[in-house]
């Protein structure tokens, strides 16, 4: 590794690894896993329960459903988040559907295959237990939300329809036309709200974590400033939950909404807790193209879309003709072609990464040739434009307010975007981190994507955790941990709040001439041109010098107008930016670090002949578990090895 890191780099690659993690998987064949660990965790008794205080902190599918959950056990909750409601957290933008194995088309699904799928579609670089007991659950998890009056699509006799995602050869997802996320984050926000009502779940509305307080090594509370009045404050409890999200927004441009950020992860990893695989970031294929400059984020176009619609770009490069114009002869059907047993249903990397191709020979489409084409075109004559408006309507109508264009009668234009983090803090399988007491759900954690997520598992895996993970597994911690009273006056607690009250005064003196938005576009555009969907050694090592350099610049230069004691947007940027400036450089020591190719992590030094992602499992068949080792030093290499019993490792071929 030393010889291909120049020596200015040398001071942020890592140290030698201090320790082997431990994920704490059950023994037993991989069906019984779960089964066994629940009947061997202690249990908290329901007269107990009321006893213990648990904060949460995020409102999203995660969060609301692990908030509701519990709550309905009998803890007393404090659910966090910087919205003005719960109902506005991120999930309300899931598009497509979600994953279950319940193999109502019988089309020969099964646990075992939704298993095997998610292993394979994240390049064999997640935790074999972690993926199965995802499948397992899967199935309780549509049952759940029928319950709930979740509104899914439905044949005509009634049944719960179906339909294909990427990675897949059947149809497992179960959706809400293009509003699958807004309906099951009302079904849990119901729940949720059901909670507050009855007085055990009090909600935390406009509120951010800016820190997390660590007592005698174990999590027990967090620091919040109100956004509306700038107070901070200490809350305290015996165990803390992170279910915040991931960290699309270091790169700026992403389908993420503009709030989204990772500031309560970092604090968690310069208290202590591991941040694992934090190089393993998701671009999606199917977003509308940047239209300029001006953009401060993009916009997702449901992967579902590609069911129905036939992606292509022009045969000749530079064809400036209109998309209709175009014959059959002329037009390159390039996943159809090169994949022929998935055609446009190849996993998430492997389409966005072939597009990437495509624009960069010149093939590109639309007035800055930065996009290909999706067209519907046959889908209509097929199936009519009604069976079409059914299905994707409101997605239709989006995209036509966005771009002014009708794709009924024009095909769209899409082309890769950040979307989602399969890095996360590191958990073990009873999703606790290395810090007792500290819990990660959903995308804040990195359990169960590996190195690539396919497309539907993320609701999937945020509403396992919150529903039906989390509520056993902290129930098995808090019957066993010694949790001797803290208050407020604890030495810990009055750190953590002096050194939010300092951070907060530090970025207010700043007083420099740059807007935070400049910087933050600038730093999103270092991560998109060298760590984006190919990176090589030669780009990450510049990238890492260009990333301190506009951290000083940050720091030095930075205008944060406005006071700490009032409604600041500026300030609350300015944290968030600054953390993001820190976990581009983790980012990308982790990318120079893992010196293969896997999933969305594509080094250009190691592909197949055919331009695919190639492996080194001999050397990289781990998970990569970061320590904070202070602002000036290097970061310690944890590693959990992974083992593959069930799943053998291959190239992954979707041909």
């Amino acid at each position: 590794m030393a010889s291909t890191v120049a020596p200015d780099v040398q001071k942020t690659m890592p140290a030698e690894a201090e320790s082997i993690l431990d994920g704490r998987v059950p023994a037993g064949p991989i069906q019984e896993k779960w089964d066994r660990a629940r009947f061997e965790m202690k249990l908290v008794s329901p007269a107990n329960k009321r006893k213990f205080n648990i904060i949460v902190v995020g409102s999203g599918l995660a969060g609301a459903s692990a908030a509701a959950t519990m709550a309905e056990l009998g803890y007393n909750i404090d659910c966090f988040c910087y919205q003005d409601s719960a109902r506005r957290a991120h999930s309300v933008a899931a598009q497509g559907g979600i994953n279950a194995a319940k193999n109502y088309r019988n089309d020969g699904d099964s646990i075992f295959r939704l298993f095997y799928d998610t292993v394979k579609g994240g390049d064999f670089r997640s935790r074999e237990a972690n993926v199965y007991r995802l499948a397992q659950i899967s199935n309780n998890i549509i049952d759940q939300c029928v319950a709930q009056g979740v509104p899914f699509a439905r044949e005509y006799g009634g049944l719960l329809d179906n339909r294909s995602f990427g990675g897949a050869q059947v149809s497992r997802t179960f959706y809400a036309r293009g509003q699958t996320g807004q309906q099951l984050l009302l079904g849990a926000y119901q729940a949720l709200s059901r909670q507050i009502h009855a007085g055990k779940v009090r909600m935390h509305t406009r509120t951010e974590m800016l820190d997390l307080i660590v007592v005698n090594g174990q999590a027990r509370g967090i620091v919040t400033r109100d956004l509306r009045t700038g107070e901070i404050e200490a809350h305290l409890a015996h165990a803390v939950v992170l279910a915040t999200g991931g960290y699309s927004n270091a790169y700026y441009l992403s389908t993420n909404a503009k709030g989204c950020n990772a500031t309560a992860i970092w604090r968690a990893y310069k208290r202590g807790a591991l941040f694992a695989n934090p190089c393993f970031t998701q671009i999606h294929p199917t977003c509308i193209p940047p239209s300029g400059e001006h953009q401060s984020k993009l916009t997702l176009m449901s992967e579902s879309l590609r069911n129905d619609g036939r992606i292509w770009v022009p045969r000749n490069p530079n064809d400036n003709r209109p998309p209709n114009e175009i014959p059959e002869s002329d037009r390159w059907y390039y996943l159809e072609e090169r994949y022929p047993a998935f055609g446009n249903l190849v996993p998430r990397d492997i389409a966005s990464r072939a597009a990437k191709a495509v624009v960069d020979a010149g093939h590109g489409v639309g007035p800055l040739k930065n996009g290909v084409y999706l067209d519907f075109k046959d889908a209509i004559q097929r199936l009519g434009e009604d069976v079409i408006r059914d299905r994707y309507g409101n997605l239709f109508d989006m995209y036509e307010n966005i771009t002014g264009e009708n794709p009924y009668k024009v095909p769209m234009r899409i082309y890769p975007a950040l979307h989602y983090t399969m890095g996360g803090l590191w958990v073990d399988y009873y999703l606790m981190s290395n810090i007792p007491g500290l819990f990660v759900i959903g995308e804040a954690n990195f359990s169960d994507h590996g190195a690539n997520r396919l497309g539907a598992s993320a609701l999937m895996q945020g509403l396992a955790d919150g529903y039906f993970i989390l509520p056993y597994t902290i129930g098995n911690y808090l019957a066993q941990a010694s949790l001797p009273p803290v208050d407020s006056g604890h030495d810990a607690v009055r750190e953590a709040q002096d050194s939010v009250n300092q951070r907060v005064k530090k970025l207010l003196e700043i007083n420099g001439q740059r807007t935070v938005d400049s910087i933050h576009r600038e730093l999103g555009q270092i991560l998109w041109n060298y760590c984006g969907m190919a990176r090589n050694a030669e780009g990450l090592q510049k990238a890492l010098g260009l990333i301190r350099d506009l951290r000083q610049e940050f720091w030095e230069n930075a205008k944060v107008p406005g006071d700490a004691h009032d409604l600041n947007q500026s300030l609350e940027q300015a944290g968030r930016v600054a953390d993001f400036l820190e976990l581009a450089e983790l980012l990308c020591i982790d990318a120079l670090h893992r010196d293969e190719s896997c999933g969305a992590h594509f080094r250009e030094e190691h592909q197949t002949p055919d331009g695919e992602a190639l492996r080194d499992d001999e050397h990289f068949a781990y998970v990569a578990a970061w320590q904070y080792n202070g602002d000036e030093g290097q970061p310690l290499l944890h590693k959990e090895p992974l083992h593959f019993e069930y799943v053998e490792p291959t190239q992954r071929s979707y041909k």
